[in-house]
């Protein structure tokens, strides 16, 4: 599966000058919400991304996701591995599994995201998750930044990834995209202006 060419084809791999979450500037910025709002095209992925995870034998009873950016990709991929979906939101800046969702022990979790980064949302969920008794038994992505090393990638980890190395990484492609601290960026020596993802219409 080519998932760069469904990225570009969704106009969700944008290309221009980008503040990242970290604070670091990047050229590139994956938007997945472009790619999962065509449902055909979420589930294709989803699908895809479900293969994966059953070809390795492990079991999921659950798979959960951290809101907001997670959660139609968390959604797509329980459907598609026809077990249950939940998700864990931010209540006062920490993450809860709210809204009724309870998990029973030794309940095995997937934890979902659109795209994992350094993994720090995931890990927030895992940890509300364990704390109530369940076990993360992987974690997946679409998307991988790069930073952590998913299953059958030869790309190495980065000191940054806060995921677990005995635990598995599931995503479909890696996206490894140059940043650049705002002091050092080339493209503010040049005098581009950066913009935050979501604004502009990006």
């Amino acid at each position: 599966m080519d998932v760069e060419g469904i990225y570009k084809e969704a106009h969700a791999l944008l290309e221009g000058h980008f503040i990242l979450s970290s604070g670091n500037h990047s050229n590139r910025y994956l938007q997945s919400a472009k790619v999962l709002e065509d449902p055909k095209r979420a589930s294709m992925l989803a699908e895809a991304l479900a293969k994966l995870i059953q070809e390795s034998g492990i079991e999921v009873n659950t798979v959960c996701a951290p809101a907001l950016g997670g959660i139609l990709a968390g959604y797509e991929l329980a459907r598609a591995l026809n077990v249950r979906s939940i998700f864990v939101e931010r209540k006062e800046g920490n993450m809860e599994l709210r809204r009724g969702f309870e998990v029973k022990q030794g309940e095995k979790i997937l934890i979902c995201e659109d795209i994992i980064t350094t993994g720090g949302s995931a890990m927030e969920a895992a940890k509300i998750i364990e704390e109530l008794g369940a076990t993360v038994v992987a974690f997946a992505s679409l998307a991988n930044r790069g930073f952590c090393q998913r299953e059958g990638s030869d790309l190495k980890p980065k000191a940054e990834c806060k995921l677990p190395n005995k635990v598995p990484f599931f995503a479909l492609d890696d996206f490894a995209f140059e940043m650049f601290s705002p002091e050092e960026c080339p493209l503010c020596k040049a005098g581009s202006q950066a913009i935050k993802p979501g604004s502009r219409n990006a």
